[in-house]
């Protein structure tokens, strides 16, 4: 905050302004941008290694693995997200609670479940009690992640499942009958082969992850949604030094042109990646059409 900010009832115009845009919920609120792109950063590969891993399980030959990824696909894509986001984190929190307590606390002779409430002794709480704010934050953010990473992955792996099946078979079948093994084919054929099919699947499931990140305000997490929604309200004398009427409308606006410019970026992004990805794929296949001109021409007429 300026100096001059000392005593807000003397101020107006700009100088008002400045002052009431450096306050302490207003650079939680711009710190909460940051946490948004960390969301984003850190979920994004997290969601896709869940995707392949449950992409890489549907297509196994070891039915109870198929199974388990075809389940896990078909489950969590079934299920709401925000019946998913409020049930999970909960059953999350209490399991690894649960696990604690059992752990620490031995001797405990009281029932966990007491009616409504979920019980454990004070050394088996997530965090601690005496932990420090920072302590609870990302704990919290912790739990945000791995949520937004299973629910998401699952679109990612049915993604990924798709475009593994839509890579040729007659290339997989090729590189078999050169004496490669299963895992070599999977690896150095489909895997490469199967980013063409799935780009624009991926490109969706990115959008869609975007938008779905005000969903942190139903997991607790002081986010934009919640800082606009607190500091766009009606604020009166007796509860602030910078008192005015309902403002929710500049702050909200403020998060759609956000929300619209992280839109726009990640959209010239990804059409720069499909660009690229189609030329590789386009150099691929002349590569492919020469080299079977020139077994042509080798063989020569019959």
């Amino acid at each position: 905050m300026f100096s001059y900010c000392a005593d807000p009832e003397t101020l107006e115009g700009l100088a008002w302004l400045s002052c009431y845009l450096t306050t302490g919920k207003h650079l939680a609120f711009y710190q909460a941008f940051g946490t948004v792109l960390l969301l984003l950063a850190v979920t994004a590969p997290a969601a896709l290694a869940f995707g392949f891993a449950g992409a890489v399980a549907a297509r196994s030959r070891i039915a109870p693995l198929s199974w388990l990824g075809k389940g896990y696909i078909a489950v969590v894509r079934g299920v709401p997200d925000i019946a998913f986001f409020l049930f999970f984190v909960i059953a999350l929190d209490q399991g690894i609670e649960w696990l604690r307590h059992k752990a620490l606390c031995p001797d405990w002779d009281q029932p966990i479940r007491q009616g409504n409430d979920f019980v454990v002794c004070s050394a088996a709480k997530m965090p601690l009690g005496n932990a420090a704010q920072w302590v609870h934050d990302l704990y919290g953010f912790w739990l945000a992640v791995v949520t937004f990473a299973i629910v998401f992955g699952a679109f990612a792996a049915n993604v990924l499942y798709g475009a593994m099946r839509a890579v040729p078979r007659a290339q997989l079948e090729t590189a078999e009958a050169y004496g490669m093994a299963p895992r070599q084919v999977f690896r150095r054929i489909l895997v490469p082969q199967m980013w063409v099919y799935a780009l624009p699947g991926l490109s969706n499931t990115w959008m869609v992850l975007l938008k779905a990140t005000p969903l942190l305000f139903l997991l607790g997490i002081q986010d934009i949604v919640y800082w606009a929604r607190d500091l766009g309200g009606s604020k009166t004398p007796q509860f602030t030094d910078y008192p005015h009427g309902d403002w929710r409308v500049y702050y909200f606006g403020a998060l759609l042109v956000f929300y619209l410019l992280c839109t726009k970026l990640s959209g010239i992004a990804l059409d720069r990646l499909e660009g690229r990805i189609g030329h590789v794929d386009a150099r691929i296949a002349r590569a492919e059409r020469r080299a079977g001109a020139r077994q042509a021409d080798a063989m020569g007429p019959q």
